[in-house]
């Protein structure tokens, strides 16, 4: 993704099934106590097979230490193309945090740098092809099972070209075995605005990131310059392609997916009659569910939205874990 220019005036202010942390504290009105109260975020390396794969860490309270038992579930949060680990980290605001508010919730969060970006940028200057980033992030969730606990197992969290790998991951051998699968701003078919590349996905394509700017807390633009990197060559040869290697990947996908859209997202074609072509060819995912998130751009993790949506998220996640408990996945 390319940051526009911080040029226009600041928007105005952002208006389980197991005994858990208390929402309120999250939502509610004393966003000292909150704040107060949020759990680490720490970096953390994996070897996946000889490529070091970097990160970020949050875990509920007493799991890193010891004196808590096991997390309910890990998420595993994907970035997308040009991005890092640290977009899932409340950008301006702490509370719209995936990490915090995940582990405060009785979850382990691991945000990513998926390969060709962060500490793996230096062994693959050219970065991988999807499936290959797939494969490589599978051995290091393997590698973080050796020496975390993971409660239930692990789900996967994506976003955008972060999505694209998930749906390499969740239609793998290994990919059974995931909880379930949450992506967001990933479609099928590009919206004709996006069809010209590689010209859209450079400076031209600040619109289609975006959206409208008033979606997004003060000061977003200019810190999201400390998220931005290099696309390795590999993944952005494979940017065209996608429309392609979906329908390959879809019925192969065998756990429970969800689907969500910002309102203002403008790189894919979201009619109705689209998306039941996309989710039509999930057949052997035993739950799908689309949702169209208000208020949202494509960038819904950096916005306003932001906290509604991993909210959702996490929801989506015990609906997971329910389902795995009732043998109904």
């Amino acid at each position: 993704m390319t940051a526009p220019a911080d040029t226009t005036p600041p928007p105005g202010p952002d208006p389980g099934l197991a005994a858990g942390p208390d929402l309120g504290s999250v939502l509610g009105p004393d966003l000292g106590h909150a704040l107060a109260s949020v759990p680490a975020v720490r970096p953390v390396v994996l070897d996946a097979g000889g490529v070091q794969v970097s990160g970020l860490l949050a875990e509920p309270a007493g799991v890193h230490d010891g004196t808590g038992g096991a997390p309910r579930a890990v998420i595993v949060a994907v970035h997308g193309r040009g991005m890092c680990a640290d977009y899932f980290n409340g950008l301006t605001d702490p509370l719209n945090s995936l990490l915090t508010l995940g582990a405060r919730l009785g979850h382990t969060v691991l945000a990513l740098d998926r390969p060709g970006y962060g500490l793996s940028a230096r062994q693959l200057p050219d970065g991988q092809s999807l499936g290959e980033q797939a494969v490589v992030l599978h051995t290091a969730l393997a590698a973080f099972a050796q020496t975390h606990p993971t409660g239930a197992g692990f789900f996967l969290a994506a976003h955008s070209d972060g999505g694209k790998v998930a749906f390499h991951m969740a239609a793998g051998e290994a990919g059974g075995s995931l909880l379930g699968l949450d992506v967001n701003g990933c479609g099928w078919q590009y919206n004709p605005e996006a069809r010209h590349f590689p010209d859209t996905l450079g400076g031209g394509a600040s619109r289609l990131n975006w959206g409208p700017l008033h979606l997004y807390p003060p000061g977003t633009f200019r810190a999201s310059r400390s998220l931005l990197q290099r696309v390795p060559r590999q993944e952005a040869a494979q940017t065209a392609a996608w429309p392609g290697q979906y329908p390959r990947l879809a019925g192969r996908v065998t756990i429970p997916v969800r689907l969500t859209f910002g309102e203002h997202e403008l790189w894919w074609r979201l009619g109705d009659d689209d998306l039941t072509a996309m989710t039509a060819l999930l057949t052997a995912a035993p739950h799908v569910a689309v949702e169209r998130l208000p208020e949202a751009g494509h960038n819904i993790s950096l916005g306003h939205a932001a906290r509604a949506h991993h909210l959702r998220t996490v929801a989506f996640l015990e609906e997971c874990l329910l389902r795995a408990r009732t043998g109904t996945r």
